[in-house]
């Protein structure tokens, strides 16, 4: 476990001084990112505002709310490989990485940890300035606030371990675009980015409840915002910690069986 330990260790300076080196590609990502949640926000908040104050339960502070901390959900769970997978496989990279002793997924996750680390430095700033300019209400209780953190950890694992088992797609074709954008259409309308999962229709809700994105974004987004109890958030920590086990054991299935196939066919 130390070894393990001392490797994340090393791995994540490494890639820490790699990005570093390509601050402006992140700084882009960060505006999109940013821009996205202010457009979502600004909409919203007019809708709320020419209906009265109130949409659903929400008002113009409730979705400042619920968009800034969307945005900071997102930014903590989400990942690049199932596009990167591709483009590893296409250009040959991945071959060289079967050879190291380490599994790939370890680099993985050190590189997409050590992203994270590096943007929060622009990215809080940024919430601190969202926060001042609307005004959102965080109706948190203590115990969610201490609830969180492990809560994201699954979070953000399971978001993992689901599209880094669907990035192995890329071993069977080299073409995975069209497979990549039904998973993030299909993300975008079930994790509640699109809208609060509270103001869909109730199939759409019944719908995100079975599926894990809801449990990637949504759930911690409501914990934060405090419109869940603590019966609630318990439940909604099993079912990621249900999710978790079960995306892991289908990321280590396809990687047994993809690994073959991709050997079998020369790499």
């Amino acid at each position: 476990m130390r070894g393990l330990t001392d490797i994340y260790a090393t791995l994540f300076r490494t890639d820490l001084a790699v990005q570093f080196q390509y601050r402006a590609e992140m700084i882009i990502w960060l505006i999109f990112r940013i821009v996205e949640a202010l457009v979502f926000l600004s909409v919203w908040t007019a809708v709320a505002d020419s209906q009265g104050g109130e949409v659903g339960g929400f008002s113009a502070r409730d979705f400042a709310a619920y968009y800034i901390a969307m945005m900071m959900m997102g930014h903590l769970t989400f990942t690049w490989f199932m596009h990167e997978f591709e483009f590893r496989v296409r250009s040959g990279s991945f071959s060289p990485l079967l050879l190291q002793p380490l599994h790939p997924i370890h680099r993985d996750i050190a590189t997409n940890i050590s992203y994270k680390f590096l943007t929060l430095a622009v990215m809080l700033p940024t919430v601190v300035v969202m926060v001042w300019l609307f005004d959102p209400i965080f109706n948190t209780p203590t115990w969610a606030l201490w609830t969180l953190v492990p809560v994201i950890a699954l979070a953000f694992l399971m978001r993992f371990f689901v599209e880094w088992a669907l990035a192995l797609v890329a071993l069977w074709t080299t073409r995975t675009a069209a497979a990549n954008e039904i998973y993030f259409a299909s993300l975008f309308f079930c994790s509640g980015q699109l809208a609060p999962l509270a103001l869909m229709p109730d199939w759409v809700q019944t719908l995100a409840a079975i599926l894990p994105f809801r449990w990637m974004m949504a759930f911690p987004t409501e914990l934060l915002l405090g419109r869940l109890t603590p019966d609630q958030a318990l439940e909604g920590i099993a079912v990621q910690t249900l999710w978790l086990v079960l995306a892991w054991g289908i990321m280590a299935l396809v990687w047994s069986r993809s690994l073959r196939r991709y050997s079998a066919v020369g790499a």
